[in-house]
């Protein structure tokens, strides 16, 4: 089996019902001449504000990462494995493509830890068992894998989409892309760097060019860029390149070690 490709979606793409039916259409095309494993994992932040804005519940961040009380955690999930899964399988299957809803329990493909206590259900996870991921790819399944993870405490855990989906990489050694509603990583000018290393990460960050969401994923991206080599950060709202960067060809920003 060749090399599995990730493609990890950010939530806004969830409200954008065009950007959806471009995305699949483009993966499909892309499935239809490169013969290469493919699966997705997903955040659902919209989803998730959305929930709890109805529920009356206020949300917090720290550090960019969602502060989730256990008591809140069902809520999360049912918005990240529930609906926001089935909403990117909807248009999978409407695309063709036969696609499987998973979350990182399943199959026990990953372990979780409490990442902060302040954090409350947030979690970091690892690598543990590749075998349902890889029969499905052989298969010729798209899994598609919200990042809701189920700790040795039997507790629910939301992870950072991000670091699952590195943590899924590592799993399968697969090549990741991240995808999310910008271009990639922008310079002060607001003009999107071509490569990214840590030490122009850290002077960015240091600068508060780069800070809360986006700080999140760079560093999430240094992490995988250690692991894996390099990843893409670039935008699913341009049909056009997307057949392109899943190709290999340079769109958004390449971060490297």
């Amino acid at each position: 089996m060749k090399q599995p490709l990730l493609i990890k979606l950010g939530g806004a793409v969830l409200e954008n019902e065009q950007a959806l039916s471009n995305l699949f259409t483009a993966l499909t095309t892309y499935l239809e001449t490169e013969q290469r494993p493919l699966l997705l994992v997903h955040g659902g932040g919209v989803i998730v504000e959305d929930v709890l804005n109805k529920m009356n519940i206020t949300s917090a961040k720290k550090d960019g990462l969602r502060i989730t009380p256990f008591d809140q955690i069902g809520y999360v999930a049912g918005a990240l494995a529930g609906t926001s899964n089935k909403l990117l399988m909807a248009k999978a299957l409407q695309a063709g493509l036969s696609a499987v809803g998973l979350s990182l329990a399943d199959g026990f493909s990953c372990k979780v830890t409490q990442m902060d206590p302040e954090l409350g259900a947030v979690g970091i996870s690892s690598a543990n068992n590749p075998d349902l991921i890889n029969h499905l790819l052989a298969g010729g399944f798209l899994p598609v894998i919200s990042s809701i993870a189920i700790g040795d405490d039997a507790r629910l855990y939301n992870v950072n989409a991000d670091q699952a989906a590195i943590t899924i990489c590592e799993l399968l050694n697969a090549e990741l892309v991240f995808l999310s509603d910008v271009d990639g990583v922008w310079d002060a000018q607001k003009q999107v760097i071509p490569e990214l290393n840590t030490q122009l990460a850290d002077t960015l960050i240091a600068q508060n060019v780069i800070q809360d969401g986006m700080a999140v994923k760079v560093k999430a991206a240094l992490q995988a860029a250690e692991q894996l080599g390099h990843v893409m950060l670039a935008s699913w709202k341009n049909p056009e390149n997307l057949v392109s960067l899943l190709a290999g060809q340079a769109v958004g920003t390449k971060v490297i070690k």
